[in-house]
């Protein structure tokens, strides 16, 4: 049986009339990578500065460890490493001063500290930037930098907030590779991203997030088998958003339809693919077609048809 290092239960955050975690539960399990996913407002970032103990929640119950988040809050932060969406360094100090005062701040006993600080650094590949300033860093080695400053002092969880926004493809290349890494040596990562690609790539089970609540957990396969036979028609047509849908939805194998401004979205079973009776249901309105995507059953697709945006949206 798996070991749960993280269990959300009833989770509840609100800004005045506004709910940014609404009943949210999940869990997350020893030496996994759960992504967590949701577009803008989704709550996710509230529900991991939860989870980071910068934010109180308002009701509900959180144990991390096996310890409730409230009452051992010391024993947790101890065992748990942060990287923050916001880089979180020190410009004008060392790489090395930097990850020994994060360590210092984790309780990384003096004796242990140079073995520790050099061995993070060496992790991401600073090793040799070791007495250089951050100021003279790229964006993605200041990344690598906050990354090493999370991981010193051996953390069983590690949260990451977004942690290649803005980088290079070779740094973003490297602090995935870097993650998959800790997750070989046990480490239990919390991982939030914008890019669908970063979860399908390192990620053992997904949550999806929208308007504070889970609408969507499993496996990328799990989440893929459901949208398997799916194909997805993008149309995109001038006039379209005053256009009645209803004779389209009748069509044999339609399983979905949203009409936006200048598109017309089809989601339909590909193993009755109509697409010749959709275009002349369109053409019998005078409507003209400028051009056509196609998608199949995809981790994009599949945040779409959820959450009716797209990730970055």
């Amino acid at each position: 049986m798996r070991k749960k290092v993280v269990e959300i239960n009833h989770l509840e955050k609100g800004y005045k009339e506004n709910k940014a975690v609404n009943d949210l539960n999940f869990e997350v399990y020893e030496g996994e990578i759960l992504g967590l996913l949701g577009p803008n407002g989704a709550g996710k970032s509230t529900t991991i500065s939860i989870l980071s103990t910068i934010l109180k929640k308002d009701s509900g119950n959180i144990r991390i460890l096996g310890k409730n988040l409230e009452t051992d809050i010391a024993y947790i932060k101890a065992h748990m490493g942060i990287v923050p969406q916001d880089i979180a360094i020190y410009e004008d100090i060392t790489a090395y001063r930097n990850v020994a005062f994060f360590a210092s701040l984790y309780g990384v006993k003096k004796s242990e500290l140079k073995s520790r600080v050099e061995g993070a650094l060496e992790f991401v590949g600073l090793l040799d930037k070791k007495d250089d300033k951050p100021k003279t860093f790229s964006g993605g080695m200041k990344r690598r930098l906050n990354i090493a400053c999370a991981i010193a002092h051996n953390p069983t969880i590690l949260i990451l907030d977004e942690p290649t926004v803005g980088i290079d493809p070779q740094s973003r290349n490297h602090i995935l590779s870097s993650i998959l890494k800790l997750k070989q040596a046990g480490t239990t990562v919390i991982y939030t991203t914008h890019y669908m690609e970063e979860v399908a790539e390192i990620a053992d089970r997904i949550v999806i997030m929208d308007n504070g609540k889970k609408i969507a957990e499993g496996t990328v396969t799990e989440l893929l088998e459901k949208y398997k036979n799916t194909r997805k028609y993008i149309l995109h047509i001038d006039g379209v958003k005053e256009y009645d849908c209803t004779s389209i939805k009748t069509i044999k194998g339609i399983q979905k339809v949203v009409v936006k401004e200048d598109l017309v979205e089809i989601s339909l079973d590909k193993n009755c693919d109509n697409f010749n009776e959709i275009i002349s249901e369109l053409v019998k309105k005078d409507l003209r077609i400028h051009h056509m995507e196609t998608e199949e059953g995809n981790l994009e697709m599949i945040f779409l048809d959820l959450t009716g945006k797209k990730l970055r949206d």
